[in-house]
């Protein structure tokens, strides 16, 4: 996942030092942005946030949910510590049901579930 922040120091440390993402690299002015990469352990993927002074922010919307399947109640809390964020309800109850769900700094919302991912 990629996506355009307009907070992008306080959005790289919600999802890195909150969710504990490593930082896998970063790149300042190549072409007009700059970004960080954060590693999202066991999946073979990253999140890439970047910002630039020629394209508007996307807006979030109560629909755009990033979910982490934590593995357990205590890292749920754990995170949320770390974060500081106030839980705030989904706009699908299934979430509200199964984990809990907190705003990044650009208004993002992240699902933290208690439990494994089981596909």
């Amino acid at each position: 996942m990629a996506r355009q922040s307009g907070r992008l120091d306080e959005v790289v440390a919600f999802y890195r030092d909150g969710l504990g993402l490593p930082e896998v690299a970063r790149f300042v002015d190549h072409a007009g942005y700059s970004g960080v990469m954060l590693d999202v352990p066991g999946t073979a993927s990253h999140l890439e946030f970047t910002e630039t002074g020629h394209q508007a922010v996307p807006t979030a919307h109560v629909e755009d949910l990033l979910v982490f399947y934590l593995g357990d109640q205590d890292r749920v809390d754990r995170v949320l510590a770390r974060l500081g964020a106030s839980p705030v309800p989904s706009a699908n109850p299934y979430w509200d049901a199964v984990g809990v769900t907190v705003c990044d700094p650009d208004g993002f919302r992240v699902v933290l579930v208690p439990a494994r991912w089981a596909p």
